[in-house]
């Protein structure tokens, strides 16, 4: 029998191992739930994916995306006239208030290096990403100090279930950006 071919399997596979994990957490993923959900054999997860690792690396990559995306579409830390504090709060508002299960998802993933070291650096890379950016509007060592307290204030409202409060994140940024 021919193969078919079938150039976004790759891509469906990451997409249902975003869903799987979304619905029942980390526990959940497996070759064979992340198989079913794409709605391909199991050996194309594995052709794919040799482990569980790669496919949360691939994935984590994928849903890092979602923070990056908003900041690139707002452009305001381009912005020299844009204040950081206020640009920051706002792009936390507007990620926390979109797509809640995408946000946890993220965070997820994030908090799963603790465990799994071939995620730490895919991990990694959403905070030198954004300290990237920032260090162009302030030094690097105040610009670490905002992506942790960005990350901070994100994790307190997503375990507290707490509304977001934009005015609290612009004043402790603000105390942040002042103090570099």
């Amino acid at each position: 029998m021919a193969r078919r071919h079938d150039p976004e399997r790759r891509q469906r596979i990451i997409d249902a191992a975003i869903r799987v994990v979304g619905r029942g957490g980390i526990a959940g993923l497996s070759h064979r739930s992340v198989a079913a959900e794409a709605d391909v054999p199991l050996g194309s997860t594995t052709y794919h994916f040799n482990t569980l690792d790669e496919l949360m690396v691939a994935a984590l990559r994928q849903a890092n995306e979602g923070f990056a995306k908003a900041v690139a579409a707002r452009g305001g830390l381009e912005d020299p006239r844009t204040d950081v504090a206020t640009e920051l709060a706002a792009l936390m508002g507007q990620w926390l208030a979109g797509d809640r299960t995408g946000v946890e998802l993220e965070y997820e993933l994030y908090l799963a290096a603790l465990r799994r070291p071939a995620l730490r650096p895919v991990a990694a890379e959403w905070c030198e990403d954004l300290a990237g950016q920032l260090s162009r509007r302030t030094d690097p060592v105040t610009a670490r100090a905002l992506v942790a307290l960005v990350d901070g204030i994100c994790l307190q409202v997503l375990l507290t279930g707490t509304p977001y409060d934009e005015a609290y994140a612009r004043e402790a940024l603000s105390r942040v950006t002042a103090a570099g």
